[in-house]
């Protein structure tokens, strides 16, 4: 084995659990860019988002059946909760092309998954935490969003119904973590601090899922129900943008230009708010919303570019100071 890929793969092996926000940052993006008609993109940012949930999975294995104090230390952290999210977000898109049995096989390995990693996590909360902290809700209604999503795709009703228990569960959670965040993350937070807004775009994202799933003729929730997922759907939609701005003016106030692999975690909130516009346009018919949407889609993939970018030239650094000397 060359030297080169040798270092390669030591580098890899040492990309911590919250790289897999990468693979959430492409998955919304691919389903943005589907939800707007631009299918080309959009099936590039799925190959991209598998080829990279494939290579962390196997990492997350191999860790497992190597080295399983490091593989528990490494389950106990918040990152860890992206590779519940990741497989879900991807499970949403590979269900949009049709490939409905894929997608059941992912939500059935993210429902496996999240019971013992969220224990285990919210176990290890603390005071005045990042913005990972929110990655309990994120990935909690990523469970919702696939769920509902195969849910409308195979006219499945309790799966709908199923899917009600993260999409509340996930709000809990979001409460939760609210108590422990530390605020000051706003203006000095790597990228991570974004996924405050990020989670209630993929609870709004969960809501539209739910209310669409009800199309084509199919009855699942009465009248009331609807109206109570309607409103929270609007109103973590409105919470979602309020806490984009937010951010955005923060990082406007207080520019944090150097690469981090957290960065990440700030282009899926990006994209999970053009995401989650563009569904609830739909879902509430406002088709209004649809502009904005688009606005927001393309300055997350303008951000996704910047930030592989960043990583790219954070792997060739990597890999000169590791190379033969």
């Amino acid at each position: 084995m060359s030297s080169g890929t040798s270092a390669l793969r030591a580098w890899w092996a040492e990309r911590p659990p919250a790289a897999g926000a990468a693979v959430i940052a492409t998955g919304i993006v691919s389903v943005g860019l589907h939800l707007t008609g631009h299918d080309v993109l959009s099936g590039i940012a799925l190959v991209l988002g598998c080829v990279a949930w494939l290579g962390l999975a196997l990492d997350f294995v191999a860790l497992l059946a190597r080295e399983r104090p490091k593989w528990v230390a490494q389950a106990a952290t918040p990152g860890a909760l992206t590779a519940i999210a990741a497989t879900t977000v991807l499970g949403t898109r590979i269900s949009l092309l049709g490939w409905q049995a894929v997608a059941a096989v992912l939500l059935a390995l993210a429902t496996v998954l999240w019971p013992g990693l969220i224990v285990l996590v919210v176990r290890h909360w603390g005071p005045s935490m990042p913005g990972a902290v929110f990655l309990g809700c994120v990935a909690t209604q990523g469970l919702a969003v696939l769920g509902a999503t195969l849910a409308a795709a195979t006219s499945t009703a309790w799966l709908a119904h199923a899917s009600l228990v993260p999409f509340w569960l996930g709000l809990v959670l979001y409460a939760a973590a609210l108590f422990r965040f530390d605020w000051r993350q706003v203006t000095r937070g790597p990228g991570d601090h974004w996924v405050a807004g990020g989670a209630l775009a993929i609870s709004a994202l969960a809501g539209s899922k739910l209310l669409a799933a009800e199309g084509a003729g199919r009855y699942l929730w009465n009248r009331d129900d609807h109206d109570v997922l309607h409103t929270a759907t609007v109103a973590l939609l409105v919470l979602d943008i309020a806490w984009y701005v937010v951010l955005l003016i923060a990082e406007v106030l207080r520019p944090r230009p150097r690469y981090d692999v957290r960065r990440w975690s700030t282009v899926f909130p990006l994209g999970m708010t053009a995401a989650a516009t563009l569904s609830v346009a739909a879902a509430v018919e406002e088709p209004w919303l649809k502009g904005p949407g688009q606005v927001m889609l393309w300055i997350a993939v303008a951000a996704w570019l910047a930030v592989a970018a960043g990583a790219v030239l954070s792997a060739r650094d990597a890999l000169r100071s590791t190379g033969p000397r």
